[in-house]
């Protein structure tokens, strides 16, 4: 006799109550992803399918069907599972999450699993457990940072409008300069590479210099012009923003910069006056991550730059310019996708 899967059909509220544990950051992850795969279910997938995209197997899937059709939702949570019971009730639970969310000890920046569990009187597994049922993860921190620009939505604007559509018949080029590359030179030569075993390299080095990489990317293909310098001065902005307008002569030019002092000199602003082809479209104070150039400054330094060892900064600017040759060989641009409304909408939230 064939094996029928049971069709699984949600209301709305099921439905909606499935998508909200999807979201959420807090939810166990087990019960996200049996969420996920009821949903693919209720979707039409085949259990194969939803076993595919979820990475569990065929038979936990079709217990995840039978538990989901018989139980609905309460179906999906976490069975008890056999071994020691827990020695700890809803009381003490609250209060190990309860102080995980509050500043640890005098002299710590964060809780550990051991240091807590001294100060609630349990073990270090036990906490352990807490943390992963809520999603708590003291020891990982992120990054952010607001910009206090009062343009910040005039520019977001102009510089993806540039982005999503630029103006017929121009070149929009992202240029910005990566200061202080290193040239280093390990005390020991590298280890190569070997089955089994990564490629090596000694902890410490030698400083031999620093260079200034300059750098426009051009938004629709990818192609990079670069060009290294001693100094990062406004001088040295003017003469690399002339060499990229040479690069498009005859035709209007955009450049989107950040806010650095040395794209705003007297002399920059003379020479624009004097080519009134090219425009600048400068970057929100403090939001230099929608500069395009920053990805490709990025990408120069995982493949590049910072595995490298180097004699001189001669040897490391010529390593440079190897490298943007390679690239140019075959650019590939970097699609901005997201709508100005939405990056402001973000914006607005992070403010």
């Amino acid at each position: 006799m064939a094996n029928h899967a049971r069709i699984v059909e949600l209301l709305d509220e099921e439905r909606l109550e499935l998508e909200r544990l999807l979201r959420s950051q807090t939810s166990a992850s087990g019960l996200v992803r049996r969420a996920r795969a009821v949903l693919l279910m209720a979707d039409g997938e085949s259990g194969t399918e939803v076993a595919r995209l979820t990475g569990y197997t065929p038979v936990q899937i079709s217990r995840i069907r039978r538990r989901f059709t018989e139980e609905r939702a309460a179906g999906l949570s976490d069975r008890p599972r056999s071994g020691r019971p827990h020695v700890y009730g809803p009381k003490k639970t609250a209060e190990i999450v309860a102080l995980t969310l509050q500043p640890p000890s005098e002299g710590l920046s964060h809780w550990s699993t051991r240091e807590l569990a001294e100060k609630v009187g349990v073990s270090h597994t036990t906490v352990h457990r807490v943390w992963q049922a809520h999603d708590l993860q003291p020891h990982r921190v992120q990054t952010f940072k607001f910009s206090r620009d009062p343009q910040l939505e005039e520019k977001i604007s102009d510089v993806v409008g540039l982005y999503l559509n630029p103006p017929t018949n121009a070149v929009v080029v992202s240029v910005d300069e990566k200061t202080q590359i290193q040239a280093l030179n390990r005390t020991q030569p590298l280890l190569p590479l070997r089955p089994g075993i990564p490629a090596r390299q000694t902890h410490d080095y030698k400083r031999n210099g620093l260079t200034s990489l300059y750098a426009a990317l051009e938004v629709a293909t990818g192609k990079v012009i670069g060009e290294c310098s001693p100094t990062h001065r406004g001088p040295d902005f003017l003469r690399f923003l002339r060499k990229v307008a040479r690069s498009y002569s005859r035709r209007q030019l955009h450049v989107i910069v950040d806010n650095s002092s040395t794209h705003t000199t007297p002399d920059v602003k003379t020479w624009l006056e004097a080519h009134p082809r090219v425009h600048l479209h400068f970057t929100p104070k403090g939001a230099s991550w929608i500069n395009l150039i920053e990805a490709w400054f990025g990408v120069l330094t995982r493949k590049s730059a910072r595995r490298g060892s180097f004699d001189s900064v001669p040897q490391l600017v010529r390593h440079i310019e190897a490298f943007i040759a390679h690239w140019n060989e075959n650019p590939t641009p970097f699609a901005w996708t997201k709508p100005a409304s939405e990056v402001i909408k973000k914006a607005r939230r992070a403010n």
